[in-house]
């Protein structure tokens, strides 16, 4: 196999001519892989990804098979198709927080969509929104509107791209909802297969996606979280400016991150974390 990329948290091996896709239990926050892994990490995401991509099974994806790989990558690998990837993170929100409530208290606006007045952190939108980003390949990702996506890669692809996230989030959060996690939002990723557009990357996991729990939903404040907002919120603690190198997690961290992935997994899948 040939190495041929290293992301912040997922490493991409050439097989032939399909590709190996290997989470690692690296935790990447505001863009930046912190020195310390969150132990299981890894494998949590790639089978919580590989429920998610059955239960969207209508919508094409990536995937060729989740147990054909090599022995030292099991439970945390898939062996997938090339695509051309588009070059936008598709991000559809339902809840007002992180990056789309700092715009919004500065300009009433997310991704250039007017939101109605007072809302606060965590209450739910009128109805969930396309907010695209770019997608860097070194520094952080910059809000972008739809009308962007559109000058980029045209209007029809924009709008398969928006509705195509718009239902995965819709249908993804339904089912969260019926196990007592909210989907806040949630980021997807798209290529090409051919001239198929076609579901990438990972699918509503707790790197993607912000998940709170329901019954301690409370608008006003900052939630509650089963992802890895925590990591988030604990490194901003510490005074870090937000660029590399990143601080190293303390095991008490380290710990309560690897519960939180683990309880998110077992609410979302039903299924218990051996």
């Amino acid at each position: 196999m040939k190495h041929v990329h290293a992301g912040k948290v997922r490493d991409l091996y050439e097989d032939g001519e399909t590709l190996l896709l290997v989470a690692s239990d690296r935790v990447s926050v505001y863009d930046v892989a912190l020195p310390t892994p969150i132990p299981d990490k890894g494998a949590l995401l790639t089978q919580l990804s590989n429920w998610w991509f059955e239960f969207f099974a209508d919508v094409p994806n990536h995937v060729l098979s989740t147990t054909d790989v090599p022995a030292e990558f099991a439970g945390r690998a898939i062996r997938v198709k090339p695509l051309k990837m588009v070059m936008v993170e598709c991000v559809a929100r339902g809840y007002l927080t992180g990056g789309g409530l700092k715009e919004y208290q500065a300009t009433g606006t997310v991704s250039g969509i007017a939101l109605p007045p007072g809302l606060r952190d965590g209450d739910k939108l009128p109805e969930p929104l396309f907010t695209p980003s770019t997608k860097a390949s070194e520094g952080h990702d910059e809000a972008i509107s739809f009308e962007d996506v559109v000058r980029q890669e045209g209007r029809e692809v924009a709008e398969k791209l928006r509705d195509l996230t718009l239902d995965i989030y819709t249908r993804g959060a339904e089912h969260a909802a019926s196990r007592g996690v909210i989907v806040a939002d949630t980021k997807v990723e798209f290529g090409w297969d051919g001239a198929v557009l076609t579901l990438g990357d990972e699918v509503l996991t707790s790197d993607s996606s912000r998940f709170w729990p329901a019954d301690q939903w409370e608008p006003g404040h900052a939630q509650p979280s089963f992802d890895k907002q925590f990591v988030r919120d604990w490194s901003t603690s510490t005074g870090w400016d937000k660029e590399p190198p990143g601080p190293e997690i303390p095991a008490d961290i380290v710990a309560a991150t690897r519960r939180k992935y683990v309880e998110a997994y077992e609410l979302i899948t039903g299924r218990t974390w051996a």
